[in-house]
């Protein structure tokens, strides 16, 4: 996305000034500064909206998580967890 805008003689010298101090262009610099604020609204958004959940909205939550990683899980004999099953003879 493009996007114009017009700014104040100080603005734009605080701008100029800031990216030099950081080594970027200033264009990077200003896409920088609007992704910062865009995640942070973001996280603070999504913070909220969690603490806005009821219990049971929380726990139908998780168990959504939960379940969403079930049937992955490989299981093992104990005696497959065993050093001399992982590594033999090697190293004694």
């Amino acid at each position: 996305m493009t996007l114009t805008i017009q700014l104040g003689t100080e603005i734009e010298a605080g701008l100029l000034s800031q990216a030099r101090a950081e080594g970027i262009d200033v264009s990077d610099y200003v896409q920088n500064l609007v992704r910062d604020q865009i995640l942070a609204k973001t996280s603070a958004d999504f913070s909220r909206q969690a603490h806005e959940l009821s219990v049971e909205q929380r726990r139908q939550n998780l168990q959504a998580w939960a379940q969403s990683h079930a049937g992955g899980t490989v299981v093992l004999a104990d005696e497959d967890m065993e050093r001399e099953s992982i590594y033999g003879n090697h190293g004694r």
